[in-house]
C-alpha cells in the first residue's frame, strides 16, 4: 500500500476528526467524532500493517491521541490532585470516622486509666514489674529524662516515624480485624503501667503534665488511625450490595488516604513532643500549645470534613482514577 496515496484519500476525514477533537460538540457531534475516530483507528493500523513506522502514521496517531483525551479524559494535574486531596478527600475520610474513633479514644482512656489502677493498687503487682530502685529511677528521672536526652530535632524525628509507623499499620493491617485492637490495647496497657509506677511513687500528675501537650494530638491520631482500620475490616465482613472484592477496594482507597494524612498530623504532634514537651515552658503554655495543635486538626476533621462528607465526598479515588464503578439497580 502506497502511505501516500492513503494519506492523500483519507486527510479531510482526518482533518475532520481532529477538528471534532478541539471543538465544542452536541450529541451529533460526539457521535461522529466516535465514527471517524474508529475509522481513523483502522487507517492507522492498516498503515502500521503495511508499511510500518511513517511519517504519515505518526501524524496520524497524534490525531488520534488527541481525540483519545477528547472521548477518554484527561488525569489532572499534580497540584489539581495535590488540592483536591487535602481539600476534599482526606477531610472526608476523616469525617466518617469520627464516631468510631470517639468510642475508641473512651475505650482505649478506659483501659489505661483501669490497668493503672489494677497495678497500683496492689504492691505486690507492683513488684513484678522490676527491682524497687529501677522503679524508682524510673519515676524519679527515666520517664521525664526521656524527653530531653537527644537533641530537640532528632527525637522529634524518631517519634515522628515511630508513631506514623503505627498509624499506619493500624489502617493498612486493619482487615485483619486484629492488628488495630492488638495495637491499641498494647499501648493502652503500656500507658496504664507506666501510670501505675508513676502513681506508686506518687508522681501521677507529672506523667499527665508530660503526655498532654504532645499526647493530645498524638493519641487522637491513633485512635483515627484504629478507626480506619475497623472500619476497612467491616467492608469485608458486610459488603452490601458490593462484592466483598468491590467493598474493600472502595474503603481502601478511601480510608488509605487516612495513612497518608495522618503521616502530616503526627509531624505536627511529634514538633510539639520534640521541642514543647520537654524543655523550659510555663505548664500552662505547653498544655495550650498542645491543646491548639488539637484543635487544628479537629476543625480540619469535622468542619472542613463535614463540608466535604456533604458535597458528596467519601475519601475515595474520583472516577476517572477509580474506575466506572458497576451499576446496579435497586
Amino acid at each position: 500500500m502506497d502511505a501516500d496515496a492513503l494519506t492523500d484519500a483519507r486527510r479531510a476525514e482526518w482533518e475532520r476528526l481532529d477538528e471534532l477533537s478541539r471543538a465544542r460538540l452536541d450529541g451529533a457531534g460526539v457521535d461522529e467524532l466516535i465514527v471517524r475516530y474508529r475509522a481513523a483507528s483502522a487507517d492507522l493500523a492498516e498503515l502500521k500493517t503495511s508499511v510500518g513506522d511513517s511519517p504519515q502514521g505518526a501524524y496520524l496517531s497524534t490525531i488520534l491521541v488527541r481525540a483519545r483525551l477528547r472521548l477518554t479524559g484527561a488525569s489532572d494535574s499534580i497540584l489539581t490532585q495535590t488540592a483536591r486531596f487535602f481539600r476534599l478527600q482526606l477531610p472526608a475520610a476523616l469525617y466518617r470516622l469520627r464516631w468510631t474513633t470517639l468510642v475508641i479514644a473512651v475505650a482505649f482512656i478506659a483501659v489505661a486509666v483501669g490497668t493503672a489502677a489494677w497495678i497500683a493498687s496492689d504492691p505486690a503487682l507492683i513488684a513484678t514489674l522490676g527491682p524497687p530502685d529501677a522503679l524508682e529511677q524510673y519515676a524519679d528521672e527515666s520517664f521525664t529524662g526521656y524527653y530531653t536526652e537527644n537533641a530537640a530535632a532528632t527525637f522529634m524525628g524518631m517519634v515522628w516515624t515511630n508513631n506514623a509507623w503505627i498509624a499506619m499499620q493500624c489502617v493498612l493491617f486493619g482487615v485483619t480485624g486484629i492488628w488495630p485492637v492488638y495495637m491499641l490495647v498494647q499501648n493502652a496497657m503500656g500507658i496504664g503501667t507506666a501510670g501505675a509506677i508513676m502513681a506508686a511513687h506518687d508522681k501521677a500528675d507529672l506523667m499527665v503534665l508530660y503526655i498532654l501537650p504532645h499526647g493530645m494530638l498524638e493519641m487522637t491520631c491513633i485512635f483515627v488511625a484504629g478507626a480506619a482500620g475497623l472500619h476497612i475490616f467491616w467492608a469485608w465482613v458486610a459488603p452490601g450490595h458490593r462484592t466483598r472484592g468491590e467493598a474493600l477496594a472502595e474503603e481502601g482507597r478511601a480510608l488509605a488516604t487516612v495513612a497518608i494524612g495522618l503521616i502530616f498530623a503526627l509531624f505536627l504532634s511529634g514538633l510539639v513532643e520534640g521541642f514543647v514537651t520537654g524543655w523550659g515552658l510555663p505548664w500552662p503554655v505547653k498544655i495550650g500549645i498542645g491543646a491548639a495543635a488539637l484543635a487544628v486538626f479537629l476543625i480540619y476533621m469535622l468542619v472542613i470534613g463535614g463540608r466535604a462528607h456533604r458535597a458528596g465526598e467519601t475519601g475515595d479515588l474520583v472516577e476517572y482514577e477509580a474506575g466506572t464503578p458497576r451499576l446496579i439497580s435497586g
